[in-house]
C-alpha cells in the first residue's frame, strides 16, 4: 500500500490529539434559548365578542408583533381575512412621521425637523416660521380638524385631483382664521400635516409617493402600503389597491392603505430601533424622538404621530403609544414589553368608529400584555 511521507498528512491526527488534550477550561456551548410561546386565545375571544355584540361592524382583523420573534399572531373575524386591506385614516400618521424622520436622518437631504419650514419651501407664505416637529405634533398653531368650517381653499387636501405641491402652496399662502403663534396650542390634524408632506417633497426632490417608496416601503419590503386620497369618494374604495384614488395629491394625515403584514413591519421597525430587518430606516434617536410628549403641556399627551397613554403612577415614563384612525383602525406599541399590534376595520360609515379604538385601549392591550407576561414568566 502506498504511504506518503508528506508532513501535512499527519495534521488532522495532530489536531485531534490537541483537542483530546484540552485543559478543561473551554467554555461549554450555551444551551438553546427557549422563546416564550404566547397564547392569545383570550384576545381572540374578546374580538369575537365585540363583533357578536356589534350591530355596525361585520369584520375585524389583528396582527401582533414581538421585537425578538417578529409577527407572533394574526387573526381575522367576521367577513375579514388576514389579507384584508383597509383605509387607515389617521392611523396613517405614524408612518408619515417615519418618512420625515428618515429624511431628517439622511445627511444628503440637508433637512432638520427642528428648522422653520420657510427654509425648505420655495414660495411666499404665511406659515414659514413653523417647524415640521410642530406640524406633526399638532402644535404649529395652524387650525386643525375642528376648524374645517373655515378651511376654504385648504380643502384641497381632501380632493383627489391636482398635486400635493399645488395644494400645499395654496395652504402655505392662505392664513386661516384662528391661526395662532407656533408652540402655543394643540390643535389636532388638518393643513399642518399637508404642509409637512410638501416639505418632504421639496427636500427629497421627489413626490411624496416616490419618497415614501425610497425611504420606507422598499427597505421595509412593504407590498401594499401607499397613500391616496379617498375622502370625497369613500364608496369608490373597493378594498383593492387598484381602486385607490388621489395618488398625485395624497391626503398626508389620513390617506394611507395597508395590509396586516405591512403594518406589522412598520411596528417592528419601531421596536427594533429604526431597523427593518437588516436595513436601517431611521436612527434609534429618531424613534425615541417621535415618542417625546409635545402635547402634554396643553393637556393632550401626544408625541409625533403617537398618542401617549399616561402612566398611572406620577413620574413614571410612558410605555404605551397608539395611533387611532377615524374609521376605527388603530396601531400601538408597548415599549416596556417590546410588543405591538395593529387592528384593521373596514366600515367607513363612521357611525361608531371610536368603539374599536376603545376596545383596543381598554381590553385588547391589557389582554395582550397579560398573555405576554404569563408566557415569559413560564420560561424564566
Amino acid at each position: 500500500m502506498y504511504q506518503s511521507n508528506a508532513p501535512w498528512v499527519s495534521l488532522p491526527v495532530l489536531a485531534l490529539a490537541l483537542v483530546g488534550c484540552s485543559d478543561g477550561t473551554d467554555t461549554p456551548p450555551s444551551p438553546p434559548e427557549i422563546l416564550p410561546a404566547y397564547d392569545f386565545t383570550a384576545v381572540d375571544q374578546r374580538f369575537q365578542q365585540f363583533l357578536d355584540e356589534s350591530t355596525i361592524f361585520d369584520g375585524i382583523s389583528v396582527t401582533l408583533v414581538d421585537q425578538r420573534q417578529g409577527t407572533v399572531h394574526e387573526a381575522a373575524f367576521g367577513d375579514h381575512s388576514v389579507e384584508t386591506i383597509v383605509m387607515l385614516a389617521s392611523t396613517s400618521k405614524v408612518p408619515v412621521v417615519m418618512l420625515l424622520m428618515a429624511l431628517n436622518d439622511d445627511p444628503d437631504a440637508g433637512f432638520s425637523v427642528e428648522e422653520p419650514i420657510g427654509g425648505y419651501l420655495p414660495w411666499e407664505g404665511v406659515y414659514g416660521d413653523r417647524t415640521v416637529t410642530q406640524l406633526v405634533s399638532n402644535t404649529s398653531g395652524i387650525p386643525g380638524l375642528g376648524s374645517l368650517g373655515v378651511y376654504g381653499a385648504h380643502l384641497c387636501q381632501y380632493a383627489p385631483g391636482g398635486t400635493l405641491e399645488a395644494c400645499a402652496r395654496t395652504i402655505y399662502s392662505t392664513e386661516l382664521e384662528g391661526t395662532v403663534p407656533p408652540a402655543s396650542k394643540f390643535d389636532y390634524g388638518g393643513s399642518q400635516w399637508q404642509l409637512a408632506g410638501a416639505v418632504a417633497e421639496q427636500v427629497s426632490n421627489s413626490t411624496w409617493r416616490q419618497a415614501f417608496d425610497a425611504y420606507i416601503a422598499e427597505p421595509c419590503e412593504l407590498e401594499v402600503f401607499q397613500f391616496g386620497n379617498m375622502w370625497s369618494n369613500l364608496e369608490g374604495w373597493s378594498g383593492s389597491p387598484d381602486s385607490l384614488q388621489g395618488l398625485d395629491n395624497p391626503n398626508i394625515e389620513g390617506g394611507a392603505i395597508s395590509s396586516l403584514q405591512d403594518y406589522a413591519k412598520l411596528l417592528l421597525m419601531h421596536l427594533n430601533g429604526g431597523r427593518c430587518g437588516d436595513n436601517r430606516v431611521m436612527s434609534a434617536d429618531s424613534v425615541a424622538f417621535m415618542q417625546v410628549d409635545r402635547g402634554g403641556e396643553f393637556g393632550v399627551p401626544y408625541g409625533m404621530g403617537w398618542w401617549i397613554v399616561t402612566p398611572e403612577a406620577a413620574g413614571d415614563a410612558p410605555t404605551v403609544f397608539y395611533d387611532p384612525g377615524a374609521f376605527g383602525a388603530v396601531s400601538w406599541i408597548d415599549t416596556e414589553r417590546m410588543i405591538g399590534g395593529y387592528v384593521a376595520i373596514d366600515d367607513y360609515t363612521r357611525r361608531d368608529s371610536g368603539a374599536p379604538v376603545n376596545l383596543v385601549l381598554e381590553d385588547i392591550i391589557p389582554l395582550v400584555a397579560q398573555a405576554v407576561d404569563e408566557a415569559r414568566a413560564a420560561v424564566d
